[in-house]
């Protein structure tokens, strides 16, 4: 016991220092401006370093805002010509469409002076024609294939003859198709039987009417002949009939 007080106070003891309480405020206040310097001194010597490199930071700042700058304008341009490119090629479909239906114009109008040509030829010739005082007639009969597979279009001309021209002729057309179809002989007949398309088929002109229709057939059906009958209304016979052969 004696040798432990000894030890503490004695001597040999160890040393007693005495320093005043600093407040952990102050010693914040003390220490902060030497770290603000020391962080200073650091940029400003890798500032310097840079400089003395060659590399300015201000002139390289001033190189970037002008580059961003003619990005944005080269941006702002290319949105300008994209929106004035929509608009080029808006006007460039409208042009094309409507040139495209001027074009079908033109060739309906085509087909129609066609049309009219054969009726001019046709009717400064009646005189001459073959059956002109017949009730009813069929002239410039033809029948041509259609733009889809199997597909026929049937044109031709009725005049009705001198002895009844002026009066109404009701009536209706029929249309059968003689063909064959995996070596055997076939019958189509249009409008067929119970099919809603019957009313198309109607007739009723007074001199004359050019009919034009259409019917399509199978595919695997190879059509040999085609003969249009004409029925006047209240008769089952036909009042006229005409074939022509297409192979």
């Amino acid at each position: 016991m004696i040798k432990i007080l000894k030890r503490r106070f004695g001597i040999s003891a160890p040393r007693l220092s005495v320093r005043p309480h600093v407040p952990w405020y102050v010693r914040w206040a003390i220490t902060l401006p030497f770290l603000f310097l020391s962080g200073y001194l650091i940029w400003w010597s890798y500032d310097a370093g840079l400089e003395l490199a060659g590399f300015h930071r201000g002139k390289a700042q001033q190189k970037i805002t002008a580059l961003q700058e003619k990005v944005g304008l080269l941006e702002a341009e290319n949105a300008n010509q994209a929106g004035q490119l929509a608009v080029n090629e808006r006007q460039l479909q409208m042009q094309q469409a409507a040139a495209a239906e001027v074009q079908e114009q033109l060739k309906a109008l085509q087909n129609e002076n066609g049309l009219l040509k054969e009726d001019l030829s046709f009717f400064q010739n009646l005189p001459l024609t073959e059956g002109s005082d017949a009730a009813l007639s069929i002239h410039s009969l033809k029948v041509d294939a259609g733009s889809l597979p199997g597909e026929f279009r049937c044109r031709m001309l009725l005049v009705q003859g001198v002895q009844r021209r002026g009066k109404e002729f009701e009536g209706a057309l029929q249309i059968v198709v003689n063909a064959e179809q995996g070596g055997q002989k076939v019958v189509l007949q249009f409008p067929q039987q119970g099919v809603s398309d019957a009313e198309a088929q109607r007739l009723n002109f007074r001199y004359y009417q050019r009919v034009e229709r259409t019917f399509q057939v199978p595919q695997d059906v190879h059509v040999e002949s085609v003969e249009v009958r004409v029925f006047e209304k209240g008769l089952q016979a036909p009042k006229v009939k005409q074939t022509i052969l297409l192979s």
